[in-house]
């Protein structure tokens, strides 16, 4: 039985999609307009892709992670076309509908709430920054450096017989852990804050792990922000500025953009 899966809603281009195939390799990407609206969907077979069943083969992550790019992939496209970013509403994966009828009704139902979205994140593009400790010996060094607590527990230490010495060092390797990781939640949300002075909205989204990013050095900050397009230039030159103040103490940041407004769009 097949259904219309739905990847993002878009304002009205009057031009069809790229070229693409869909989720399933199979159906072709089109445009499903209404009112003022474009709903971008491709037919698939409902068995496959029922709630239930991605449910199941979340379990299969070479499958998971093959069909989220695709998703993705197909936002990206619709946003991009014609080399102009369009405002557009980017669905969740998995997002279904039985027939054209059934999604036309929910787009007329929800018409006031998707039309003040698109209004919000229009002539706006979603950046994000990842903040990394890459080097956490020289942070750690200047953590010690600032630190007047940890200079009287050196002090201290220095003072005492080896075998008491070894236990007091010990305690201090704990204490100096909690207060690196104090510190670098101050620097993260001083990051933040600089960055979100820049932009319209912005969110904070989950750490994610070397397993996602491919890097050893672990992440401090996953910050997305929704600029302006006449800010765009302005933001990029924060981010590389505070980039260069950071080396120092062994942090790094990057941006990357324009992505489709997956944090701002909720509705």
């Amino acid at each position: 039985m097949a259904a219309l899966y739905l990847y993002c809603i878009r304002e009205y281009r009057g031009t069809p999609p790229a070229p693409l195939k869909g989720i399933d390799g199979e159906g072709e990407v089109f445009a499903l307009p209404f009112g003022g609206l474009e709903a971008i969907v491709s037919e698939v077979s409902l068995e496959t892709f029922a709630s239930e069943e991605i449910l199941r083969k979340t379990q299969e992550l070479t499958w998971i992670k093959e069909k989220a790019l695709v998703h993705a992939r197909i936002i990206q496209e619709a946003m991009n076309q014609d080399t102009i970013n369009c405002a557009l509403i980017p669905m969740k994966f998995g997002t279904l509908f039985k027939d054209a009828e059934g999604l036309k009704q929910a787009l007329e139902e929800h018409y006031p709430r998707v039309m003040e979205v698109l209004e919000r994140v229009r002539g706006k593009q979603e950046w994000a920054v990842k903040v990394y400790l890459e080097d956490r010996k020289v942070f750690e060094e200047q953590v010690k450096e600032k630190s007047d607590f940890v200079k009287e527990k050196q002090r201290e230490i220095a003072s005492l017989p080896e075998g008491m010495a070894y236990f007091a060092e010990e305690e201090l390797q704990t204490l100096l852990s909690k207060e690196i990781d104090q510190e670098l939640a101050e620097i993260s949300n001083s990051l933040h804050e600089s960055l979100e002075k820049k932009a319209d909205s912005s969110s904070r989204c989950k750490l994610l792990g070397k397993e996602f990013t491919g890097r050893s050095a672990p992440m401090i900050l996953n910050g997305t922000y929704l600029i302006p397009e006449q800010r765009i230039g302005d933001f990029k030159k924060g981010v590389e500025t505070l980039n260069m103040q950071m080396k120092g103490q062994g942090l790094s940041l990057e941006y990357s953009g324009p992505w489709p407004p997956y944090n701002f769009t909720t509705w």
